[in-house]
């Protein structure tokens, strides 16, 4: 399980984008389906990483106490 910062998430359209704690240089798409839980910009999450359609995406997102 990786961790990181949700640099961004539009909750309308249900997507955002999450910095790598791990890899500084990496940031994963994520969508709201991927989501254990709600977050908002600036959270620290935990999250797992899949294959999605366009490359490499955060799934099982959960914010960090």
């Amino acid at each position: 399980m990786q961790t990181g910062t949700v640099k961004f998430f539009n909750e309308a359209k249900g997507f955002g984008f999450i910095k790598s704690d791990d890899e500084p240089s990496k940031e994963y798409f994520v969508h709201a389906t991927g989501l254990a839980e709600k977050v908002r910009e600036n959270d620290k999450v935990s999250f797992e990483v899949e294959e999605g359609k366009k490359g490499p995406m955060a799934v099982r997102v959960k914010k960090l106490a």
